[in-house]
């Protein structure tokens, strides 16, 4: 059976979860969560203009979430994730980590022996374009497949 490490920046969508057993019907599925407490301000502001999300990118320059907060969101994230992954007949596991997730992605595939990675955000308008995204990132570091989804769409970053 196949272990698959998804990275994801908020909980996982109906539309994400049949994306992603769609292609991997009979696997073990590890979720990550980071607890982003140091999003950059510009690039996130960017990000929501790109989209045209106004209100968020006014939020984003207005609101900046506190560590615990950060936690707590990602927590809940986590937690959502892996009850849909499991309802939807699914093995899951997953944990919090640190804002930075190369370093516990690395851990996870060296110690789960993981065959792919799936990394699962919003359109980044700034870091995909610079290739500076967690997929990118983990394509150049970790020596795996790396499949990046754009969350709630059937669409490839």
């Amino acid at each position: 059976m196949a272990t698959i490490i998804v990275l994801t920046e908020e909980a996982l969508r109906a539309d994400d979860i049949s994306n992603i057993l769609g292609l991997h019907p009979d696997a073990t599925f590890h979720v990550l969560v980071p607890a982003d407490t140091s999003r950059n301000l510009v690039s996130d502001f960017i990000n929501h203009l790109s989209l045209f999300e106004l209100r968020e990118a006014w939020e984003s320059l207005t609101h900046r979430p506190g560590a615990d907060e950060a936690k707590q969101e990602a927590g809940e994230a986590l937690q959502l994730s892996l009850q849909r992954l499991t309802e939807a007949g699914a093995v899951a596991d997953g944990h919090v980590i640190a804002d930075d997730p190369l370093p516990a992605l690395t851990q996870a595939v060296n110690n789960l022996r993981a065959d792919e990675l799936v990394v699962v955000t919003r359109p980044h308008a700034v870091e995909d374009t610079f290739h500076a995204d967690w997929a990118s990132k983990a394509r150049e570091e970790l020596g795996l497949p790396v499949l990046h989804l754009y969350a709630g769409t059937n669409r490839l970053g």
